[in-house]
């Protein structure tokens, strides 16, 4: 698998996705976001788009993160976050936020080395952010917070079998 960074939200680069496996797919035709891909084989696995934040340009807020529904739980998703975050930081960015509504992808945010930062966006987004300070302390503290959702048994299984913050991953070599 390869990372591609496709460009930056000023490049104004788009991405086609096949609805039917992409969540998210018509958020990646939009211009004005920066994208990241995960191919594998020539085909896209995994996608991310981004920008900067609208009122502090020192941060970078990751606004959409899809994987390919046949590839989900394999890790591509915490890979590619780790590897825009470090891209974000390389270009300056002194902050990476992202914003998530479910536990599966609050858990690949903590992968790739957010913390819950205790706010939330929306109606059911907690927002992670790197640096992380507190990762380790928080984390659990961020996952308990998805019991408050209605919550199918599986995912309300997942949130009660997590304990302490799991391992940062380590990036797409760029």
């Amino acid at each position: 698998m390869e990372f591609e960074l496709l460009g930056w939200p000023a490049e104004g680069p788009t991405l086609r996705l096949d609805y039917e496996q992409f969540s998210y797919a018509g958020k990646f035709v939009m211009s004005s976001t920066g994208k990241a891909v995960v191919r594998e084989d020539g085909d896209v696995v995994a996608a991310a788009a981004f920008d900067p934040d609208r009122t502090d340009d020192s941060v970078l807020r990751i606004r959409y993160v899809t994987v390919r529904r046949d590839r989900r739980g394999e890790g591509i998703g915490s890979r590619l976050l780790r590897t825009v975050r470090e891209r974000a930081s390389e270009r300056g960015f002194g902050r990476v936020v992202i914003a998530v509504n479910n536990p599966f992808a609050y858990e690949a945010a903590s992968k790739a080395g957010f913390g819950y930062t205790g706010e939330r966006t929306g109606l059911a987004e907690r927002v992670l952010a790197w640096p992380a300070p507190n990762r380790d302390e928080r984390y659990r503290e961020g996952l308990t917070t998805f019991r408050e959702d209605d919550l199918e048994s599986g995912v309300a299984e997942f949130v009660e079998s997590r304990e302490t913050a799991p391992p940062v991953v380590e990036p797409f070599s760029t």
